[in-house]
């Protein structure tokens, strides 16, 4: 079964850009990216621009609006995601568990639906 892994955390929570803390967390990001690459169970997955290089589209009156940022303000951004194929939902929240933001931040788990 196919799960997206969404990534959140609020950047004021996190390390600092930069700093030896966040070069650390960098490094944990990368080692556990192959680790789940190397299990096969990794379909995809990127990291995202920061929520500021947003654009939302509203469609009103039949017509496109375009407004820069996020859909809603909010502290926690959505920073990235993976989607996996694994037996079960509680492999899928394992993964979840070990993204090195998890003590900071929030990791949402959804099953992709298949048409």
């Amino acid at each position: 079964m196919k799960y997206m892994i969404l990534i959140y955390s609020d950047p004021a929570a996190g390390p600092a850009e930069g700093s030896p803390e966040m070069q650390a967390e960098f490094g944990q990001w990368m080692a556990l990216t192959q680790e789940l690459a190397e299990s096969g169970q990794m379909v995809g997955g990127d990291a995202l621009h920061p929520v500021q290089a947003a654009t939302t589209v509203r469609v009103r009156d039949g017509e496109a609006v375009l407004t820069d940022g996020p859909f809603a303000e909010t502290k926690e951004h959505l920073g990235g995601y993976y989607i996996v194929d694994v037996p079960d939902l509680d492999a899928a929240t394992a993964w979840a568990a070990r993204m090195p933001n998890a003590h900071y931040g929030s990791i949402e788990v959804r099953p992709v639906m298949v048409f």
